[in-house]
């Protein structure tokens, strides 16, 4: 198989999902009479998070849904954050509510997690919600995992009775990616740091997930051959430009590609899905709030 072939296309994926996501929309703007919401909050001036939250906003608005951006200082106390959240979990026009993390360190993170209402937490980070995930109960679901999930059934089909093997165990990703694909019947195994013979776990995998945050860590021998690979790393690395930077991912991808079956490139793989899956979230968040039957997105 050709190079080219094998490549998982996240931005042409997330395009097509978005424009779904718009048509449920009218319908829920036309049938119901209900616009969806987000309310997207950034504490502090992070650069990354400013491009990432702008981004958000114009999906949003593109999609035909509401958008309420709080930009606060990064001097902003927990106690006036919690009092922002406690409004917009009252405010009916936001149906879901998303924190941008990280935060400064005056404010607790976990904290900041735990406030935001569980039906309105579109990041699907609330106790509630992985609690759920992880019982198998309809739950609001992260949206990099969940993107992750929704690439490998449009590429791979039917995942019963796969070899999943994840590298990183984090609650973002890791966890998560695990819960779903438990209940998508593979069989899954959580590596991270202290696992034995990590290359040897990987290679066992028909379906591998690098979620490790370190630069190409996982290399072409890792894999099996015919794999799929997602790669869920962003990592910003020295650019051969002086003073400029690259972003690449947690695969050895040039190694990969030659042994994997299918494979998501860095970036232009994972990365546009999780702003279209929170879009989905916040319908689906819209769509029980209002106890009307979930659309199918």
């Amino acid at each position: 198989m050709a190079e080219n072939e094998k490549m998982i296309d996240g931005k042409a994926f997330a395009d097509a999902l978005r424009s779904r996501i718009g048509d449920a929309v009218n319908i829920l703007k036309s049938v119901h009479e209900i616009t969806p919401g987000l309310a997207v909050i950034l504490v502090g001036e992070d650069p990354a998070s400013q491009v990432y939250i702008r981004n958000k906003a114009r999906q949003t608005i593109a999609c035909g849904m509401e958008s309420f951006e709080y930009r606060l200082p990064a001097e902003t106390s927990q106690a006036d954050l919690l009092t922002l959240i406690a409004k917009l979990n009252s405010d009916n026009a936001v149906h879901g509510i998303l924190v941008q993390l990280p935060l400064p360190d005056q404010i607790e993170e976990q904290a900041v997690i735990d406030a935001v209402d569980p039906k309105k937490d579109v990041d699907g980070f609330h106790v509630v919600n992985t609690g759920r995930l992880a019982t198998g109960a309809p739950a609001m679901v992260p949206c990099t995992p969940l993107g992750c999930l929704m690439l490998l059934q449009d590429r791979l089909g039917d995942l019963s009775g796969l070899e999943a093997v994840i590298v990183g165990r984090s609650n973002i990703v890791g966890k998560p990616m695990a819960a779903l694909l438990t209940d998508a019947n593979c069989t899954v195994t959580l590596a991270h740091s202290r696992t034995r013979d990590l290359p040897q776990v990987c290679r066992r995998a028909d379906i591998l997930v690098a979620a490790v945050g370190r630069p190409k860590m996982i290399r072409g021998d890792w894999i099996k051959p015919g794999a799929a690979v997602i790669d869920v790393g962003i990592n910003r690395v020295p650019a051969a430009e002086e003073g400029k930077t690259r972003i690449i991912g947690d695969v050895a991808f040039g190694e990969a590609a030659k042994v994997a079956g299918a494979i998501t490139p860095v970036p232009g793989g994972v990365g546009p899905m999780t702003i279209a899956v929170l879009l989905r979230n916040t319908v689906i968040a819209a769509c029980r709030q209002a106890r009307i039957e979930e659309l199918v997105i």
